[in-house]
């Protein structure tokens, strides 16, 4: 069970890896209201992890490829939401990926 494992090593970790889909559709359904972004983010926090880095993974297939705007706009949606669970967004380092 990935959520299981998730928790035990999590609950270990000094700083968790956000990895966050960029692709249309992909980014969205992760930060939806019950998405896996949200789970994942909230669950670090809960179990004791205070430094966080977001990677915004498959850049090249946003439009057009590695769009500027589309990080940014992925950027603000997961700094509202982390800021609510307890993260402060100034501290925590986005990183533009591509796993490709």
């Amino acid at each position: 069970d990935f959520i299981k494992n998730m928790i035990t090593g999590t609950s270990q970790a000094d700083c968790a890896v956000l990895i966050v889909a960029a692709g249309t559709g992909e980014f969205e359904a992760g930060i939806s209201k019950n998405g896996q972004t949200r789970e994942h983010a909230l669950l670090a926090f809960t179990l004791g992890v205070k430094q966080l880095i977001v990677g915004v993974n498959k850049m090249d297939s946003s439009e057009p490829p590695y769009s500027e705007a589309r990080f940014e706009e992925i950027k603000k949606e997961v700094s509202s939401y982390i800021k609510k669970i307890g993260y402060n967004p100034a501290a925590v380092a986005f990183v533009p990926i591509s796993g490709w």
